[in-house]
């Protein structure tokens, strides 16, 4: 019994002193107010703040040796951007309407919209406008649109007006407000919005409890992504360890890991939300990573049955005390292991994730961000719940079967060790480790145990089932060798196709600083950037990678842009500086810069997109 107590209970110890550890050497985040709204779609008209029609008064047109002048008087603390003006004409009667003349701003970096030009105090512009014919009078429909800020604080909503405007010799000019002309209402609505902003403003805007519910789907869609999937070996794992497993027993098991991993995660969001730092992306050093490894590789172990502590008596007895007298020991354990996987397993970012940060980033509501993050947390643990409750169900109780079980366990545990180091280490090393695992889980297998006569036919299935692991094992072994091989591929860096595969590899620019960004884009000018944030720790970067950067058809379409990445794997001052300006939580995220330098807010996108979606994507955003 002090031997299985022990197994059961050891690692508690293990995970508090890692987390202890991980939380000295991790800098803590910067104690700052929260940031300022930035998103244009959410805006804030707090009790001191200024009507669109105050902030930004617009005056009285006139006609003047063939000019229309059109002006606004800019509120002190406010802005206008100068790029966001739309001037349309429509039903053009007797008059030439020429291009529009725009004044010149303040150059400046929007929180936003990043680097533009600012209008204070007052705006102006100038449309040519003549007659066609002088003894005749000209008219049209003038459709205006315009936005603005408040500096650092409120950001309006963009004004769209129309007027009748009737002109004659030899300065008359008649001004009447209209209904904006269906063709250009509808072509505004059809704008794309990005998936993360507009569940950022579905968020603000919609009925709490479908929002709620809403993100409890997204998270039953996250659940089976290679960032949260690993979670399910770790539970099944816990659970296969158990002395007197019931279901009811694995479901409370079950349950804490779920609603640990849950608040975590939730905790989490929120100090990203409303500080701008990853928590998740601090715990992605080595030596974090390879403690937790090193506890998966410890309970794999126990689970082949080849692992025993020997400890002085007394300790030995306290902890039989204890471990009799209560179960808390346990629940402790499943509970930090939750924690842990939460902060350790899954740190990539999707779009429901991205849509709840911004949100809480620009209202400061942490309160509804939170619930929306701890229905997305509780989505990702159904199915993790509904596998750890009928492990306790489904698995048997003793014999060879429940040790052939736990074995089988032990190896995914040592999978998933390998998985978490694949994250900091070479990709040969990482292959090495692969391949070691599966020849010796070959061997165990009775890959190299000779039949006899008196073989059954399940020992001569599993005898073939091993001969194929090895192979496939020494495939990978040798993969490993070429430093290009993958899991999956192992022979990639092998022939002259794989060669001609790795040299249609996208150009990508490196680059690690704010100052390197900029640079860069001052250096493309005249052409569309592509700004990719990536980290090496980020798996679904590494999935953009694989599956979509190098399809033929994405790549086609990327020929002609300028492209970057961004590389966040470490978390420095620099980094945080990156990711704060852009206003992006985490990788994986693309960001796209117009010819001028400026962004295409509207085009960004958070988390993984497959091939055919993205180049599809692709052809607006470069556009």
């Amino acid at each position: 019994m002090l031997k299985r107590n022990w197994i059961q209970g050891w690692y508690v110890w293990l995970l508090a002193l890692l987390l202890a550890s991980s939380v000295v050497m991790a800098e803590p985040p910067a104690a700052t107010a929260p940031p300022a709204t930035t998103d244009a779609a959410a805006f804030d008209f707090g009790d001191e703040g200024l009507s669109p029609e105050q902030a930004f008064a617009f005056g009285k047109p006139r006609w003047e040796g063939d000019k229309l002048y059109l002006s606004w008087v800019v509120a002190p603390n406010h802005y206008l951007y100068k790029d966001r003006f739309i001037v349309k004409t429509h039903q053009v009667n007797g008059v030439v309407v020429g291009e529009t003349q725009l004044p010149d701003g303040k150059k400046k970096t929007d929180e936003f919209f990043g680097n533009i030009e600012a209008l204070y105090e007052h705006a102006e512009i100038v449309i040519p406008l003549k007659l066609t014919d002088a003894n005749q009078p000209g008219n049209f429909v003038l459709e205006l649109g315009w936005r603005g800020c408040e500096e650092g604080r409120i950001c309006y909503p963009e004004e769209l007006q129309a007027f009748k405007v009737g002109v004659s010799a030899p300065a008359a000019l008649t001004w009447e407000t209209t209904s904006v002309p269906v063709a250009q209402t509808a072509a505004t609505t059809t704008e794309p919005v990005p998936e993360q902003d507009a569940i950022a403003q579905r968020l603000a805007s919609g009925n709490t409890v479908l929002t709620l519910l809403g993100f409890l789907g997204f998270g039953l869609l996250l659940a089976f992504t290679p960032c949260v999937f690993p979670m399910i070996p770790i539970l099944s794992g816990i659970i296969v360890g158990q002395k007197n497993l019931t279901p009811r027993k694995a479901f409370v098991l079950s349950l804490v890991y779920v609603l640990a991993m849950a608040v975590t995660y939730t905790i989490a969001g929120v100090l990203a939300g409303v500080f701008g730092q990853n928590l998740q992306a601090t715990f992605q050093n080595v030596w974090v990573l390879a403690g937790f490894s090193a506890i998966f590789v410890l309970l794999a172990l126990s689970m082949f049955g080849f692992y025993e502590l020997q400890m002085p008596s007394a300790i030995q007895s306290r902890l039989n005390n204890l471990s009799n007298r209560q179960e808390g020991g346990n629940l402790v354990g499943v509970a930090v292991m939750g924690m842990l996987s939460a902060l350790i397993v899954g740190p990539c970012v999707a779009a429901p994730l991205a849509g709840a940060l911004i949100y809480i980033g620009n209202t400061g509501d942490a309160l509804l961000g939170g619930m929306a993050l701890f229905a997305l947390s509780i989505g990702m643990g159904i199915p993790l719940l509904l596998v750890g409750t009928s492990a306790g169900k489904w698995l048997p109780r003793a014999g060879g079967w429940m040790e052939a079980i736990k074995a089988v366990f032990g190896v995914m545990l040592l999978g998933v060790a390998i998985w978490l180091l694949e994250r900091v280490l070479p990709s040969s090393v990482s292959l090495l480790l692969w391949a070691a695992l599966l020849v010796l889980s070959a061997i165990f297998l009775g890959a190299l145990t000779p039949l006899t006569t008196e073989s059954t036919g399940w020992r001569k299935l599993w005898k073939g089932v091993g001969i194929l692991v090895l192979v496939y094992g020494c495939l990978v072994l040798v993969g490993s060798t070429t430093g290009k091989g993958e899991l999956w591929q192992p022979l990639r860096g092998f022939g002259a196709a794989n060669a001609a595969t790795e040299s249609t590899a996208l150009p990508f620019r490196t680059v690690t600083t704010l100052d390197a960004v900029n640079e860069a884009l001052a250096d493309a000018k005249g052409q569309t950037v592509m700004l990719d944030f990536y980290a090496d720790w980020c798996v679904t970067c590494k999935e953009m990678e694989k599956y979509t950067f190098s399809d033929p058809a994405v790549q086609a379409q990327l020929r002609t842009a300028v492209l970057l990445k961004a590389d966040v794997s470490k978390t420095t001052p620099e980094s945080k500086a990156l990711l704060q300006h852009f206003k992006i939580s985490g990788p994986p995220a693309i960001v796209f810069f117009s010819k001028d330098g400026q962004e295409l807010r509207q085009y960004r996108q958070v988390g993984f997109m497959p091939a055919a979606a993205f180049a599809a994507h692709l052809d607006k955003a470069l556009k």
